[in-house]
């Protein structure tokens, strides 16, 4: 795995609290985002080092009250269901209802997953 150069605060310890590598690979990061549309041409070394933290901070966000649902569901492997009633239950993830209503997350459900209202 490639280890980002010394870009700026962010690589040195800033943001992230250590250097890299970093957990998510910044050449498929920096795919993505060129990908995303014909205007963007050239990305800085330091915007995916930006953008791997912040999918990092979402994935954490995400998971944590995936593992509330799970919890409560008195269940100890968090499945997509968990993770469709957390993204219903939570505003922050609107964006993403139809993502876990198209996958037929809740529909195929056989369990009673009710989505769970967690405080903030």
């Amino acid at each position: 795995m490639r280890q980002a150069g010394t870009y700026s605060g962010i690589v040195n310890g800033g943001m992230s609290g250590r250097t890299g590598p970093h957990l998510l690979p910044l050449a498929r990061i920096k795919k993505i985002m060129k990908r995303s549309g014909e205007d963007v041409k050239m990305i800085s070394g330091e915007a995916p080092i930006i953008f791997s933290k912040a999918c990092e901070l979402f994935i954490e966000e995400l998971t944590k009250r995936s593992w509330m649902v799970t919890v409560q569901g008195k269940r100890r492997t968090l499945h997509k269901e968990d993770v469709a009633s957390a993204v219903i239950a939570t505003d922050i993830f609107d964006f993403l209802v139809n993502v876990v209503s198209d996958s037929g997350a809740i529909a195929n459900d056989s369990h009673d997953h009710t989505p769970v209202l967690m405080e903030r």
